[in-house]
């Protein structure tokens, strides 16, 4: 296939784009537009960067060397204004036209602010990009009181490194145990302890307002807990996906870029993938996901359809986390099983739980033991049936019962 295809952001599916485009035999021109020096990956946003331990070259996607040998013309510390696919081009900040048969949108996201009163404030800091970590890590200084809002993904991982920095870290959300719809209450809980167990105070509360003082910046909440002085806020309440782009050219949006199982919008010539996108299958809206791997999983779906060439075949969605030195993923969704198999217990070092329904599983999760977690993909995707026993058993390696 030749053509032009434009790339409008550089994250994880934008480069999992282009280089599944590459890899799939496209040898037309290939563009890939990025805010930034160089596109970057962003889980250590909040771990490895965040703590000063990897410099932001030894995050990047790809080496500088990869975008020449793969004929990518990276054009970067720029912007796309705007879509013009019926010229058949994408604006650039500065007026630039760029030539576009196709245009994939990857624009991501920004960090969610929620109208909290005095939010605007320079100590309430976000963390989506590598500018938000810098400005947060000159905080986390030793003996910082740190308040984090919002226990996922984001609010956990940093609080890990921040205590781990000497800081005095508040961990609170409205949720008594993050994480929950993923992984089931009882590891979920596990999961959340883990933060008191390391010199994190955690508190189910939410914030109403904040305030800038002398001494620093006080925090007010709900249902009665008592205001408290902090040095710094991090709010990590999640995301707000980059639609302007879409709405402005006039594509379909409904909280976030709407697209086909190929991840075509509804222009045939623009695509997205990635946080924005979201797929409308058999006529139902799906939830976005907003996950690293579904990222991947967009990208090499959106280069398929390009290519004209079929679909890579579905899997179950998958996650990961690190904090407080444990590694945890999660495949498939635990609540939805019927019942439930543990291989070892919380006291282990390692230890996971699995998810089945009628002698199958569909989900799994596990501290410390992604073998665990791979074998039960491979489970889950092709529908093995287990024996409930077995599975529990931890000297029967996980990989053996792919063997029925």
């Amino acid at each position: 296939m030749t053509g032009r295809v434009v790339i409008v952001g550089g994250g994880v599916a934008g480069v999992g784009t282009a280089a599944s485009l590459r890899a799939g035999g496209f040898d037309g021109d290939l563009t890939l537009v990025d805010a930034g020096e160089f596109p970057y990956d962003r889980p250590p946003l909040s771990k490895e960067f965040l703590a000063g331990s990897k410099a932001l070259e030894r995050i990047a996607l790809q080496p500088p060397q990869w975008y020449d040998d793969q004929r990518v013309r990276l054009v970067n510390r720029t912007t796309v204004t705007a879509l013009r696919p019926g010229e058949g081009a994408v604006e650039l900040a500065d007026g630039t036209l760029l030539p576009a048969d196709r245009v994939v949108l990857a624009t991501g996201g920004s960090a969610a602010r929620p109208p909290i009163p005095g939010a605007d404030s320079a100590r309430v800091h976000v963390l989506r990009t590598a500018d938000d970590a810098d400005r947060l890590r000159k905080a986390l200084v030793p003996g910082a009181r740190l308040l984090v809002v919002g226990a996922g993904l984001i609010g956990a991982e940093a609080a890990s490194t921040a205590v781990r920095l000497g800081c005095e870290v508040v961990l609170v959300d409205p949720v008594a145990a993050p994480l929950t719809a993923a992984l089931g209450p009882e590891l979920a809980g596990w999961l959340h302890g883990l933060h008191t167990r390391h010199g994190v105070e955690t508190a189910q509360a939410a914030v109403e307002s904040f305030t800038d003082r002398p001494d620093g910046i006080e925090a007010r909440f709900a249902a009665g807990t008592p205001p408290r002085v902090f040095d710094a806020v991090l709010l990590g309440v999640g995301m707000v996906a980059h639609t302007e782009l879409a709405r402005a050219a006039g594509l379909e949006v409904d909280r976030g870029i709407v697209v086909d199982p190929g991840q075509v919008t509804s222009n045939p010539h623009v695509l997205a993938v990635g946080d924005p996108a979201r797929t409308r299958a058999d006529g139902v809206l799906l939830p976005r996901t907003e996950h690293w791997e579904a990222a991947q999983h967009d990208a090499a779906r959106a280069a398929a359809t390009l290519l004209g060439t079929p679909p890579p075949a579905p899997t179950a969605p998958w996650f990961w986390t690190d904090r407080h030195g444990r590694h945890v993923e999660a495949v498939g969704h635990l609540p939805e099983a019927a019942e439930t198999v543990g291989r070892g217990s919380f006291d282990d070092r390692a230890f996971s739980v699995f998810g089945l329904r009628d002698g199958h599983v569909v989900a799994a999760a596990a501290v410390d033991d992604p073998q665990a977690v791979r074998a039960a993909r491979r489970l889950i995707d092709r529908r093995v049936p287990v024996d409930a026993a077995r599975l529990a058993d931890p000297s029967v390696n996980p990989r053996a019962l792919l063997r029925g």
